[in-house]
């Protein structure tokens, strides 16, 4: 099956911590590359721009503070963008503002290594994840975890990253289990 054919979306990545760099020299491309995946895969059919913010622990402790009432640092937040019809912003024939995404190096590279991934394959991974939460797929069912770990799966392997969720499972509730 061949991806469709998507306009040119702009991926902006604002490396704000110097440390991102050092760890990963091509974070910046590993990300626009991710996003493009995800975007030709599931994403609209229409240009869109998306803001990845490669940033420290400490920068996504407070945004999960802030926006999620936990306060302790996650390793991808995901900021849809929507105007007041509820619908991504962006004037006709331009692209359409999608929204942004926020990772932590720090926990990032504590779950790759712990995981026995690469940096760039845990990276990938979460950018994909994060671009699949900007287009409203959520992982709060165990259905729609499915489908969401299905469509990661299927986005990542042309990427030559290997199933994710082989290497640590997600934990679903015990109740579900027959």
């Amino acid at each position: 099956m061949s991806a469709r054919k998507t306009p040119k979306s702009t991926i902006n990545v604002i490396t704000a911590t110097p440390a991102w760099t050092r760890s990963l020299r091509t974070a910046a491309a590993v990300c626009r590359r991710a996003a493009n995946a995800a975007l030709t895969t599931a994403g609209p059919r229409r240009a869109v721009d998306v803001s990845i913010l490669l940033t420290n622990d400490s920068a996504l402790r407070k945004l999960n503070a802030v926006f999620r009432g936990k306060d302790k640092p996650t390793n991808v937040l995901s900021f849809p963008a929507e105007s007041d019809d509820g619908r991504p912003p962006g004037a006709k024939g331009q692209p359409r503002a999608l929204g942004d995404i926020a990772i932590a190096l720090g926990v990032l590279t504590r779950e790759a290594k712990a995981e026995g991934k690469t940096l760039t394959a845990h990276l990938s991974h979460l950018v994909v994840h994060g671009v699949l939460h900007l287009l409203g797929y959520d992982h709060e069912r165990d259905e729609d975890a499915l489908t969401m770990e299905r469509l990661e799966k299927k986005i990542l392997a042309p990427l030559g990253i290997s199933d994710p969720y082989a290497i640590a499972p997600v934990k679903r509730p015990m109740s579900k289990i027959k």
